[in-house]
């Protein structure tokens, strides 16, 4: 294994300024096949902390009951934040191209979530309401709460990682256990509570457990830490025009022991699959902390503070654990080209076709990451008060922003970059001008997986535009 250190402070670096089948049952209950069954705990401590920006306020999504102060706000910098052309913007799920020769290949107009065609006919990030029990559909295009949903019947569970498949639906995990998926458009959701018509949550107020129907499945969980959660690529249905076998990995530990589960589900079902148990891990009280895919739609997991880079196979659940460079880790991200990264305030970068670890100076993020598959290929770190781009072959910095808060890292179709702040709110910022368009109606958030699917998006070909 070879490791390259790249040299140098923050200082001297370039700054620039520059869619899911129908459960068989056709109801949102809960699933069948979940390991250690039951419900954990539930923690309904903690409040948000107002995240605050300098900018002009607009009213948000309405609704009442669940958010902060019963009532959400997007807010925009003096900059345009559609980047200054005027052309709309974009996330996840593609509308049918008119082009009949390509009108079911994915990525390429036909499907949900892939780029190219007349672009997505939705366009969502989805964020955790961590002391709420929680979590938040935001539209990328209106920065606005479009509906919140409870993600487990308890009301609890500490929400903390989202993850959107190729078909645009979502999973969320929770830390004191269980799984949760959720549909992005209500023509998949089915009457199930005895009230005529479909009832979701189109505000900052979630629906009662029993009132949503939206909800794909729940699966529960007995683990005392669950947090990692990444849906694999699934297979594109030529005859239906849509993703099929879409399949989820998630991790869970009980205890301050040196191992983990790492579990298979069906995407469709909430059934497990596969587990496989991971020995030889640093024992902490969180195991496994966050996950990705590459493009073969294997697992990658990392351990808090950088201590151990997990893979699973897909196809065999054969396992490697590898022990990082040292300094530190916290967030984590596959990108395009295959890189498996750990980002903190250095940033470590792990090729598996070479087994080799490059190494960034320190200073540079504090905790999420995701890469841009657009044009300017850079990866993007959280570090508090500002979002910074680094390039992903020197891992120098190109590109520095400020923002109202920082921790989760995601990136939308269009190549807006968002950060989700810590307790506090959701922002955009267009990575070419740095203005920032902001929502505010967050409760308690924590996120930084891949809240948008842009990051699976990048590594199953389907580069997002922006």
């Amino acid at each position: 294994m070879r490791t390259t250190t790249i040299v140098g402070g923050l200082s001297a670096l370039c700054l620039a300024l520059g869619c899911g089948a129908k459960d068989d049952d056709g109801r949102g209950g809960e699933a069948g096949g979940g390991i250690n069954g039951g419900v954990g705990t539930a923690d309904g401590s903690g409040e948000a902390d107002g995240d605050a920006g300098n900018s002009a306020s607009a009213d948000g999504s309405g609704g009442s009951g669940g958010a902060d102060s019963g009532s959400g706000s997007a807010s925009a910098s003096a900059t345009n934040g559609n980047g200054g052309d005027g052309a709309p913007k974009f996330d996840v799920a593609t509308m049918p191209d008119s082009n009949a020769e390509s009108l079911c290949e994915p990525g390429g107009g036909g499907g949900k979530m892939g780029g190219g065609g007349d672009g997505p006919d939705y366009s969502y990030l989805w964020a955790a309401n961590s002391t709420q029990g929680t979590i938040s559909k935001i539209d990328t295009q209106t920065v606005l709460e479009v509906g919140r949903f409870q993600v487990r019947p308890d009301g609890g569970g500490s929400p903390s990682r989202t993850s959107v498949s190729l078909s645009g639906h979502v999973a969320v995990a929770s830390r004191q256990g269980g799984v949760s998926k959720f549909y992005a458009t209500d023509d998949l959701c089915v009457e199930s509570n005895g009230t005529p018509g479909i009832q979701t949550s189109t505000t900052n107020a979630p629906l009662a457990w029993d009132q949503e129907e939206c909800r794909a499945w729940h699966t529960p969980f007995a683990y005392s830490s669950q947090r990692p959660l990444a849906w694999a690529t699934g297979e594109w249905n030529y005859e239906t025009c849509s993703y099929s076998n879409e399949l989820l990995w998630t991790a869970g530990r009980n205890g301050s022991v040196s191992s983990a589960d790492v579990i298979l589900m069906d995407g469709d079902t909430g059934v497990v699959l596969d587990m496989v148990t991971i020995n030889g891990l640093a024992s902490d009280q969180y195991g496994i902390y966050g996950a990705a895919v590459d493009a073969e739609g294997n697992f990658w997991g990392s351990q808090l503070s950088g201590t151990r880079l997990i893979n699973v196979n897909l196809a065999t659940m054969a396992t490697q654990v590898w022990t990082p460079p040292s300094g530190g880790g916290y967030g984590m991200t596959v990108d395009a080209d295959g890189y498996v990264w750990i980002c903190a305030s250095q940033l470590k970068r792990y090729d598996p076709a070479t087994d080799s670890w490059l190494q960034s100076a320190s200073g540079i993020g504090s905790s999420g990451c995701m890469a841009d598959a657009g044009n300017n290929d850079l990866l993007w770190v959280a570090s508090g008060s500002f979002i910074r781009g680094v390039n992903r072959q020197t891992l120098l910095v190109e590109r520095e922003w400020s923002v109202p808060g920082a921790y989760g890292i995601s990136i939308d179709f269009a190549g807006y970059v968002w950060a989700v702040a810590y307790f506090g709110g959701a922002h955009r910022v267009d990575p070419e001008t740095g203005a920032v368009t902001s929502y505010n109606g967050l409760t308690g958030a924590y996120t930084y997986s891949d809240m948008t699917g842009a990051a699976l998006v990048a590594v199953s070909g389907g580069a997002p535009t922006g």
